[in-house]
C-alpha cells in the first residue's frame, strides 16, 4: 500500500509499504479518507510536536482517518465487513516497516482498528474506545470531521466550561469554530471570539459568537472588559500561541481559567501573571483522552441526526490522495480555510 511519510528533514514523500497485519481482536480497513490537521500534522512536519524527537523520524503521518472494514479477526464482534469506522491507525512494526515509525499513519491506504470487547478487561488499547461505527445517515468522507468534533466536546467537558459561563476564544479556524458552536449549544452566556483574519470573524458569528474582534487591530483587554467588566470565566486558546496565556491574564475574573487546546511549537514560555487576578488556573488539554472522545460520540451523532450541526459547515477542501503533497503545500501557505480532507 501507499502511505504518506515525513522524513527526518521534514520532507513529505509517498512510500510503498506492506499492508498491516491483524490479529484475532482487530479488523483491517481500507481507508476512505483522512482529515488534514493544521495542528498535529503541521507540527509533526516541522518536528515540533511534543513527544516526537527527531530520532523517531521518519513517520507515517495522519490521525483523522476513516475506513471501511474489509476483514475481521476471529474474536471480533463489534465490526462487520462494510462498516464505516472512525480512527483506524497504522502502528510501527519493525518486521514489516523497519525503522519507519508511526505518527498514527492515517494517510495510508489501509489501517487497523481494535474491538475492545475482544480483549481481557482493561487490556484494550485506549484508541479502541474511540474507534466507532459511523451511522448510515452521515457521509463517510465528511465523517472525518466527527473526530475533531469529539475531541472538542470532550475537551470542553474536561475544562469544566458550563452553562452560563463567559468565554473568550482565540482562533476561529476549524477547531475554534467547533468550540464556538458547541459552547453556545451548551449554554455559554457570553462568547467573545478573536482572530486576525477578518473573514473568519464572520464564520464565528454564524457559529454563535456574541461578539467578534480582530485581535491584531483592537485593544483586546478593552473590548473584553467592556463586555464583561469583572473578566471572563475562561480564556480559550484554540491556536497554539503561548503569548495568549499572558494576554489572557488580564481578561479573566478572579478564579478564572486559561485553557490551552492549541498546540504551541515550543514547550516553554515565560509566564507573567502581574496583570492576573489573585486566583487563576492554567490548564493544558492537548492530547484528548480517546476514552473521553468515545464517550462523546452519541451526543455528536444526535446533533448530526437532528440537523443541529452540519459537517460541511466545517469543511472547505477535498483532495484525492494523488494530490496529498499539493494539499500540504496549500496548508503551509494557509490556503485551506477550514478543514481539508484527503480522499482515497
Amino acid at each position: 500500500m501507499k502511505t504518506l511519510v515525513v522524513t527526518e528533514t521534514g520532507k513529505l514523500e509517498i512510500r510503498e509499504i506492506p499492508i498491516p497485519e491483524i490479529d484475532d481482536r482487530q479488523a483491517l480497513v481500507k481507508m476512505v479518507c483522512c482529515g488534514i490537521c493544521n495542528g498535529t500534522d503541521a507540527k509533526l512536519i516541522h518536528r515540533s510536536f511534543k513527544g516526537f524527537p527527531e530520532e523517531v523520524y521518519p513517520l507515517m503521518l495522519g490521525h483523522e482517518a476513516v475506513g471501511r472494514v474489509v476483514e475481521t479477526g476471529s474474536a471480533v464482534t463489534k465490526y462487520k465487513k462494510g462498516d464505516i469506522v472512525l480512527l483506524p491507525f497504522v502502528d510501527a512494526d519493525r518486521e514489516l516497516y523497519g525503522e519507519l515509525n508511526s505518527g498514527w499513519g492515517g494517510y495510508s491506504e489501509y489501517g487497523v482498528i481494535h474491538d475492545e470487547g475482544a480483549y481481557p478487561e482493561g487490556e484494550a488499547p485506549e484508541c479502541a474506545y474511540a474507534q466507532t461505527i459511523v451511522p448510515e445517515y452521515v457521509d463517510p468522507v465528511d465523517s472525518t470531521m466527527i473526530i475533531t468534533l469529539r475531541e472538542v466536546l470532550s475537551s470542553i467537558k474536561r475544562f469544566g466550561i458550563k452553562k452560563g459561563d463567559r468565554v473568550a476564544v482565540f482562533g476561529c479556524g476549524p477547531v475554534g469554530l467547533t468550540f464556538i458552536r458547541f459552547l453556545k449549544l451548551l449554554g455559554v452566556k457570553e462568547l467573545i471570539a478573536f482572530d486576525v483574519v477578518e473573514e473568519k470573524l464572520g464564520d464565528a458569528l454564524e457559529k454563535g459568537a456574541d461578539h467578534v474582534f480582530n485581535s491584531g487591530t483592537c485593544d483586546v483587554k478593552k473590548e473584553v472588559r467592556g463586555i464583561c467588566p469583572e473578566g471572563v470565566d475562561y480564556v480559550l486558546d484554540a491556536v497554539g500561541i503561548t503569548a495568549i496565556i499572558n494576554q489572557g491574564m488580564g481578561l479573566i475574573r478572579d478564579g478564572g481559567k486559561i485553557c490551552c487546546y492549541g498546540i504551541s511549537p515550543k514547550s516553554s514560555a515565560e509566564i507573567d501573571w502581574s496583570d492576573a487576578p489573585y486566583n487563576w488556573t492554567l490548564q493544558f488539554q492537548q492530547f484528548p483522552s480517546k476514552a473521553e472522545e468515545g464517550a462523546c460520540t452519541e451526543q455528536i451523532y444526535g446533533w448530526l441526526k437532528d440537523g443541529t450541526i452540519d459537517l460541511k459547515d466545517y469543511i472547505s477542501d477535498y483532495f484525492p490522495f494523488s494530490e496529498v503533497l499539493t494539499a500540504f503545500e496549500k496548508l503551509e501557505k494557509r490556503q485551506i480555510s477550514k478543514k481539508g480532507i484527503i480522499v482515497f
